[in-house]
């Protein structure tokens, strides 16, 4: 893989930025305090502020990442449990803030107004949280696959874990997918999709799992139950500790952070098609096969997720040892201004449609597309080549 940018001299130049990945799961702390010391309402929104206004500032003021690191420092950063204790302090952190946003809900002070941007600022801690829990739940080892199903109880997007390791990197970048996006699909009306497709493949993914190994469904083994065992337990016990009221907003912010991991998904593959085999069958997914973007900031904040198509082509990879390629096809901004676009069709089609078909060299017949949209969009392109 050609690198991006020169290697840096020491192991890792971005070593002592990674605890800044927990600044995610601390702004469920923040809104408090900060309302408090300021008198600022708008403080109980801080977590769309950070993520959809701040961060995607900085990712134009503070620029490209530009370090990968060397094969000589490959099991040496892969073996460093600093690295795993980055991503092991979002739990406590995040269920921290989840219940003091239950106490808060469960009393009168806050405005219903007040109480929406909490759930808000709840919701992109959770969807950041799946993104941790993504990073576990790539591993073998037993403790960081628990933690992973605890991340994923806020969202109460458990089968995530099953659907994500065992779907999406199988099918990723086909029609097949439900999570790799298509040409001419907004993001309106991927999200329905993706939702109730993971959904469905998730069960059908454990259902054979477990069949296989001569298993029934109602077992304490089926990896989806115990998940969602989990948020059942979790949102339980703040009813039982807070009261049903909080009930509506912990499944708000839980829709949330879904969306906002959905949302992901839409940026990650958009257009993008793996190539077939002479016998038909698809090719091994390559860093051609997902959109990059290697924005400094962001990549702090979602521990290298951007950097997506080194994690498809070499998903055992712990983040700190993904790289940035020059056969990865690039986003003109980092993932957090990305799913802004996302959220403005046309906006988002003016932006990518013409890198979608400047990636396959013009010909718009090896990306994948909408089935619906199909003939109008090659029509479209033909007309205009």
């Amino acid at each position: 893989m050609q690198s991006v940018g020169k290697p840096s001299g020491s192991a890792d130049p971005k070593r002592h930025l990674w605890v800044l990945g927990l600044i995610a799961p601390a702004s469920a702390l923040l809104p408090s305090q900060l309302v408090l010391h300021t008198g600022a309402a708008v403080f109980w929104w801080i977590g769309p502020i950070i993520v959809l206004a701040i961060i995607p500032v900085l990712d134009w003021v503070v620029g490209e990442d530009g370090s990968n690191p060397r094969d000589e420092d490959y099991e040496l950063l892969s073996n460093d449990r600093y690295y795993r204790w980055c991503t092991y302090l979002f739990l406590p952190i995040q269920l921290i803030g989840l219940i003091i946003a239950a106490y808060m809900w469960a009393g009168d002070e806050l405005s219903v107004l007040d109480k929406l941007g909490l759930a808000a600022t709840l919701g992109f801690v959770s969807g950041i949280g799946i993104n941790a829990a993504h990073e576990l739940g790539h591993r073998v080892e037993h403790l960081e696959r628990w933690l992973a199903k605890i991340a994923l109880a806020q969202s109460g997007y458990g089968h995530f874990f099953v659907e994500h390791n065992r779907g999406h990197h199988v099918r990723v970048a086909t029609p097949d997918d439900p999570a790799s996006a298509r040409m001419g699909e907004s993001l309106w009306e991927f999200l329905p999709r993706s939702v109730a497709g993971g959904f469905r493949s998730a069960l059908a993914l454990e259902k054979e799992r477990l069949a296989r190994k001569g298993l029934p469904w109602w077992t304490v083994h089926n990896h989806v139950l115990q998940a969602w065992s989990m948020t059942l337990g979790l949102f339980g016990a703040l009813i039982a500790a807070f009261g049903i009221a909080v009930l509506p907003w912990l499944l708000l912010q839980a829709a949330i952070g879904a969306a906002l991991l959905e949302t992901v998904n839409y940026v990650e593959h958009y257009g993008l098609l793996r190539e077939r085999r002479p016998n038909g069958s698809w090719a091994r997914c390559s860093p051609r096969d997902s959109w990059n973007s290697d924005r400094l900031v962001t990549n702090i904040f979602l521990f290298h997720l951007q950097r997506h198509s080194d994690h498809h082509a070499n998903p055992g990879r712990r983040y700190q040892t993904l790289r940035s390629s020059d056969q990865a096809p690039q986003l003109p901004a980092g993932y957090a201004s990305m799913i802004v676009f996302a959220a403005i069709p046309p906006l988002w089609r003016s932006i990518m449609d013409h890198r979608v078909l400047a990636h396959y060299d013009g010909d718009i017949t090896r990306a994948n597309i909408q089935p619906r949209k199909r003939t109008r969009i090659l029509a479209s392109y033909r007309a205009t080549a």
